[in-house]
């Protein structure tokens, strides 16, 4: 299977009168680069659940959001007495400005973030629920890399595809159009020496015409374009963390489509590598996607 280094989920857990939130989102990264927000009260969960993502995570750039909120009408909530005191004094504070401002209800102080003592809370007793739904989190997070790996697999075979159509269409024309070539450019310099009067072995100018079609020959980078797309299919089948791999491959695709495009001879190679390139690139773009 082959996972996109981009990613995203969220979930929530209720233990008791707490609810746990965790989010992970992921985008493009040479390594694994892991970020945590992580609450106050839950810092020291941080260190077991990088351990959880470095444990089935290669790459990326990962942001984990770690959180919770307290159920403020469960059966034994407190009422945090600094809480209500500090809103005591910015209601007064803000009336002596705004003296028409409406007063505080109960129902806002109830709703009022913070409101209830967290001291109701032990936090050391939430690793397991935590891990629980770190777990949870995790499986969700690595199932949707692996739906955006699907469409990108499919994608950059779709692209191969493409390319193997080219190299396929183009290779069968190369023999003729050296020939061709050949046989034009043997009939110039023989033209030439005869207009000039100049003696010249008709060797020589056969030696010429061989070294013009070594340069022209590009069956070489032919060739090997076909293979690299042949890895590319053993790849994309094999799965797995493909990303550096495919990446290098792009280059090895990059190198052969320069070459074809530097020898080219007739305009069916010359717009052959020009497509290739083309196709080369938007593949390249999608791989660097993959873990």
């Amino acid at each position: 299977m082959i996972h996109s280094m981009t990613g995203y989920a969220a979930r929530t857990l209720s233990d008791g009168n707490i609810t746990l939130h965790m989010e992970l989102r992921s985008v493009n990264s040479r390594f694994l680069d892991l970020h945590f927000r992580v609450a106050d009260n839950l810092a020291a969960f941080e260190t077991g659940v990088r351990e959880k993502l470095t444990a089935r995570l290669g790459r990326g750039k990962v942001e984990c959001r770690l959180s919770f909120t307290l159920s403020e009408q469960g059966e034994g909530a407190i009422l945090d007495p600094q809480k209500l005191a500090w809103l005591q004094t910015q209601e007064a504070q803000i009336r002596a400005i705004l003296p028409e401002a409406l007063p505080l209800t109960v129902s806002d102080i109830l709703r009022w973030p913070g409101a209830f003592s967290q001291e109701r809370v032990d936090f050391s007793t939430l690793e397991p629920a935590i891990a629980r739904l770190t777990a949870e989190t995790l499986d969700e997070f690595i199932a949707s890399r692996a739906r955006e790996g699907a469409k990108l697999a499919a994608l950059i075979e779709e692209r191969g595809e493409q390319m193997r159509a080219i190299v396929t269409r183009v290779a069968p024309l190369i023999p003729a159009a050296q020939v061709a070539l050949s046989e034009k450019l043997h009939a110039r310099l023989s033209d030439t020496v005869r207009d000039l009067g100049v003696n010249i072995d008709k060797g020589r100018i056969l030696q010429e015409v061989a070294l013009f079609a070594a340069r022209i020959d590009v069956d070489e980078e032919l060739s090997r374009l076909a293979t690299h797309l042949d890895e590319l299919t053993h790849i994309l089948k094999t799965g797995g963390a493909v990303g550096k791999r495919l990446d290098f491959l792009m280059q090895e695709f990059n190198r052969e489509a320069n070459t074809l495009g530097s020898k080219a001879a007739v305009s069916e190679v010359t717009q052959a590598a020009m497509d290739l390139k083309l196709l080369i690139e938007q593949t390249r773009e999608q791989v660097q996607n993959l873990e």
